[in-house]
Formats: structure tokens, C-alpha cells, sequence
């Protein structure tokens, strides 16, 4: 409930800073470091096209001037990783208990140290 009620605030803001904005652009007046933010923030989510829960996400992230890289990235597929996984299993001629060790480890996002091996 909390969240909804913060994202309903940050809509709010957003549609006031939008309005100020275009109006401050009219009358000459320079926009305040919040408002450039919410500007910036807008059309970088209109640039990478997001919308729904994703462009809520990025926008609060945004607005909290948390780095891009921050913002959630696609993530792999269960069906990817297992393919991926696999892959780096049969160059490593895994076979039997060692192969399902692998396998289980790399599945479950542990495949860094794994693969340093």
C-alpha cells in the first residue's frame, strides 16, 4: 500500500514538474535541478521505450538519481542459462556427479567461480 501511495505522489510530481517545466521552457525561466531530473528521466524512458511496471521502476530509480546501470537489464531466460550452462559443462568434459554439481551450481547464478576453474 505504501508503494502505490509513493508511486501515486511520484506521478503527481511528475505531472506538476512536466507542466512547470513546459511552462518555465515558455517563459525563459530556468528549470530547478528536480525538474531537469524529471525532464531527463522522461525522455530517457521514452528513448528506451518502457512502459508500465517497468518504466515505474525505472523512473523511481531515475528520479533517485541512481545510475542507469542500476536499472533492472534483461535478465536470461531459465531455458537460456540451462543451455549456456550445458554448453560450458560439455567443454569441460564433465560427466556424471561432477556434471550435475556443475550444473546445479551454474543454474543457480554461481557459474562465475565455476568457470574460473
Amino acid at each position: 500500500m505504501q508503494l502505490k501511495t509513493m508511486f501515486s505522489l511520484a506521478l503527481a510530481s511528475a505531472l506538476a514538474f512536466g507542466t512547470c517545466g513546459a511552462f518555465a521552457a515558455e517563459t525563459g525561466k530556468a528549470l530547478t535541478p528536480q525538474q531537469q531530473r524529471m525532464k531527463d528521466c522522461n525522455a530517457e524512458a521514452k528513448t528506451k521505450a518502457l512502459a508500465g511496471a517497468e518504466r515505474k521502476t525505472f523512473m523511481s530509480s531515475c528520479l533517485k538519481g541512481e545510475t542507469v546501470a542500476a536499472a533492472p537489464a534483461a535478465k536470461e531466460t531459465q531455458q537460456e542459462k540451462m543451455k549456456t550452462c550445458s554448453t560450458e559443462a560439455k567443454a569441460k568434459s564433465l560427466k556424471g556427479a561432477d556434471r550435475k554439481s556443475f550444473m546445479s551450481t551454474c543454474l543457480k547464478g554461481d557459474a562465475a567461480p565455476a568457470a574460473a576453474h
